[in-house]
């Protein structure tokens, strides 16, 4: 079945003079990756194609990886075939002018929210859409053609979202897969360089949050990263965010949030929300949100609804504790 729907979007993109690449709001390293590892594919395979990745996001911490395109007429939107990647649900696909193209294709590891696309290719078991992209590209190996900067697109979302090779839906296959961009002459130590190194001035921040975490009764850690607490560390909405990462450690909190409060007149408050061992998706789409079972985001309005998660998260956390063994 998954060969067929591969073997249509192949057959889907030998018929376009032009295919444009599309991915979600809020960028991290998987969706970059796999929209410039893919364009990378293509534009190695078939030079005389238009390829085209149109963002007008902006991220810090993904500006190694390169620019994206330029934006064009809208009549060279009505002739593509588009290709959305990494994006469960039409809102939160980050060009909206995606509608505008002639076809539409998905290629996603989330949760299914909504079908799109004329073809859907999704795999919520995968641990990144890098590693489908990977996978494609192995699939068609005697077809399509790759070189070291889309495999190393595609290495870097797969190594970020995975956590490094540890989260959920991490397998033999994943391995193998990275095994297969690493032979096509990834360059790691300047890759880690750009992902993990951090200003001296960041481990100031890190040292407050360590200082201000909060944890519930029952296990989960959680902190709110308002705005004070942004301009006293110079940090972005995107460094912001990257909070979660530093909860992840602690023993016996099973869950983990971290709050985001955005600029001044804007009432949406990001959730970045993960676990171990218990799934809490749950609370993500009751809270306007989404994504994988154990690491997902959400949207809150006031301090009253993200304590109503809190509260939420934690008896979730009770109730695991109750029924199971062997956590930590």
């Amino acid at each position: 079945m998954r060969e067929d729907i591969k073997r249509q979007i192949l057959d889907k993109i030998r018929a376009y003079d032009t295919v444009m690449l599309f991915r979600h709001k809020r960028m991290d390293g998987d969706c970059v990756g796999a929209t410039k590892g893919m364009k990378g594919i293509l534009k190695c395979t078939w030079p005389e194609k238009r390829v085209l990745l149109i963002d007008g996001q902006k991220s810090d911490f993904l500006a190694f990886a390169g620019p994206d395109d330029e934006d064009v007429p809208d009549e060279i939107y009505a002739d593509a075939l588009a290709i959305v990647i990494d994006t469960g649900d039409q809102e939160r696909i980050s060009n909206q002018k995606y509608k505008r193209c002639k076809e539409i294709v998905k290629i996603d590891h989330h949760i299914p929210v909504d079908q799109y696309g004329s073809i859907n290719w999704v795999e919520e078991e995968r641990s990144s859409a890098c590693e489908m992209i990977a996978d494609f590209y192995r699939t068609f190996r005697d077809e399509l053609r790759i070189d070291q900067a889309a495999a190393t697109h595609l290495y870097m979302g797969m190594v970020t979202d995975s956590g490094r090779f540890r989260f959920e839906g991490v397998n033999g296959d994943t391995l193998r897969l990275a095994g297969l961009m690493l032979d096509q002459g990834v360059d790691l130590e300047p890759l880690y360089a750009n992902l993990y190194l951090e200003d001296y001035e960041a481990l100031a921040f890190k040292a407050y949050v360590y200082e201000h975490v909060q944890r519930t009764e029952h296990g989960v850690a959680y902190l709110y990263v308002d705005r004070e607490m942004q301009r006293k560390f110079g940090l972005t909405f995107e460094a912001a965010g990257n909070t979660i990462s530093y909860l992840e450690t602690i023993k016996g909190c099973l869950c983990w949030l971290a709050f985001i409060e955005p600029e001044e007149g804007n009432p949406d408050i990001r959730v970045r929300l993960r676990s171990r061992f218990l799934p809490t998706v749950s609370l993500a789409k009751a809270h306007h949100g989404g994504g994988h079972a154990m690491a997902s985001g959400a949207t809150v309005y006031s301090r009253e609804e993200a304590e109503q998660l809190i509260a939420e998260a934690d008896a979730l956390v009770k109730e695991y504790k109750e029924t199971h063994t062997g956590w930590m």
